[in-house]
């Protein structure tokens, strides 16, 4: 999850410029990395539909960066799994649209052997798997911008039920902290 100084994970209109002018090379590099380790993605149809307008198509853009064409390919090949009751078509390859509760379907998958799972945005969605207990660990990479209003991830100050495993710091001044549950 990207998020600024204060909790916003956007602005107020869902605005995302803020993420984009801190991102880096070495940044993209170390999502990869952390990517390898999954095999799924998770997403709400808000995220999902952005995601996929996007990566869906980067693989072939020969003009973009090649760091953008690698990592859209590892994208590409993931199952992404949607949550959406009104998502009519999926247009990225390998997705999954769940229309059933997230809650039961998530406690499923979390019974089953495989890599962890990873999600994307998805602001309502993590929101509800905060309050079902069914997040295990938070990748929150801090960038050192403030937006004084927006959309925040936790509707309080509420890591108390987290416990920070290590951190991260970057060039540009991002600092990604690993928090896991604690227990």
């Amino acid at each position: 999850m990207n998020i600024t100084e204060d909790g916003f994970l956007s602005g107020p209109n869902c605005e995302l410029d803020w993420h984009f002018n801190t991102w880096t090379t070495e940044m993209a590099e170390c999502l990869a990395e952390e990517l390898k380790k999954a095999d799924s993605i998770i997403f709400g149809r808000i995220t999902y539909n952005a995601m996929a307008a996007y990566w869906s198509v980067k693989g072939i853009d020969l003009t973009g960066p090649v760091e953008d064409r690698a990592f859209a390919e590892m994208l590409n090949t993931y199952t992404k799994i949607v949550f959406s009751d009104t998502l009519k078509y999926a247009v990225w390859n390998n997705t999954i649209t769940v229309k059933e509760d997230p809650e039961q379907y998530i406690k499923k998958m979390k019974k089953e052997v495989g890599n962890p799972v990873m999600i994307y945005g998805s602001a309502k969605l993590v929101g509800y798997l905060i309050e079902k207990n069914l997040i295990d660990e938070f990748h929150l990479w801090v960038h050192p911008v403030k937006l004084i209003k927006g959309k925040p991830l936790f509707g309080a100050p509420v890591l108390s039920f987290l416990e920070l495993e290590k951190t991260r710091q970057f060039r540009n001044g991002v600092v990604l902290h690993y928090y896991k549950l604690k227990v």
